[in-house]
């Protein structure tokens, strides 16, 4: 089977029927956990404080419903697809969205993030889908700006399916040419189902995390170690401690409106519409 990146570039590949099949598939979605889930170990946030994360190739927002589950905010880079924009709303993910091509860069604030996560997206700066792409010079970019945005110390973590070894060589060097430390981290490398790669980059000295070998754990297994983790995160709320997910219950759709118009205030976004008493008031469906 063709692999995604060589049939066409992402905003083609990923028309609205692919971006539906690919967030509604539960095979799709417990891999997408599993890797989501070693990405954050490998991230190793602290544990009593939410932090601000990057989730960059968001999608649909599945890698960033594990990040609010652990109490971070985050904010998503989607691709030039509206139609992931879509899924992400309908879906009712928290984060804010960006929808931008990440070859050219990222636009943040010098140490904006705490981390930055991305689960199988990099690979597709390695094709170059138009004349005016050139693979060495886009992950140049990339991993420039994103250097650039993380605080010191702190870490990025990348799931990546890359081709050849040469693939691999290419993305290492240019990260390490914009600054990062880290390396490759590779869970079961003697199993040719479960072998997984990940890029573990680092702002700051530190050291590099093994590895996992033996057995892969199933699904329920990591659905039951999710579990654990979503009970010992309440034991700490309910203790004092480390502030869980955000309720979307407790929080009527005026306060969420206010407080979304609030944050882009601060942020000195134009064009924010004023405050009234027809604020989130219900619209009449039109037929």
């Amino acid at each position: 089977m063709s692999r995604p990146e060589e049939i066409a570039p992402p905003e083609l590949f990923y028309g609205d029927t692919e971006a539906q099949k690919y967030t509604a598939n539960s095979r799709i979605k417990s891999i997408q956990a599993q890797m989501t889930a070693r990405a954050l170990e490998l991230l190793a946030l602290p544990e009593d404080e939410s932090a601000f994360v990057l989730d960059i190739g968001c999608g649909s927002g599945l890698s960033g419903e594990m990040l609010e589950e652990e109490g971070h905010v985050w904010v998503g880079w989607i691709s030039r697809r509206v139609c992931w924009v879509k899924v992400a709303l309908e879906r009712e993910v928290e984060g804010d969205l960006f929808l931008h091509d990440i070859g050219q860069g990222f636009g943040f604030r010098p140490g904006t993030f705490d981390g930055a996560i991305s689960i199988s997206v990099i690979q597709w700066l390695l094709n170059a889908d138009s004349a005016s792409h050139s693979p060495p010079q886009r992950l140049a970019r990339f991993f420039t700006t994103l250097h650039s945005c993380l605080r010191n110390p702190s870490r990025a973590v990348f799931q990546f399916y890359p081709s050849s070894d040469d693939q691999v060589q290419m993305i290492v060097s240019a990260a390490q040419r914009a600054g990062f430390g880290g390396g490759l981290v590779v869970d079961y490398p003697n199993s040719r189902k479960a072998r997984k790669m990940y890029l573990c980059l680092m702002v700051g000295q530190q050291e590099v995390p093994k590895g996992l070998d033996g057995e892969e754990m199933s699904v329920e297994e990591t659905a039951k170690r999710r579990e654990e983790i979503k009970n010992e995160r309440r034991r700490r709320k309910e203790s004092g401690g480390r502030k869980g997910k955000r309720g979307k219950k407790d929080v009527t759709a005026k306060e969420w409106i206010l407080k979304k118009k609030d944050l882009y205030r601060t942020r000195g976004k134009e064009g924010v519409p004023l405050d009234s008493k027809y604020t989130a008031r219900k619209r009449r469906v039109q037929f």
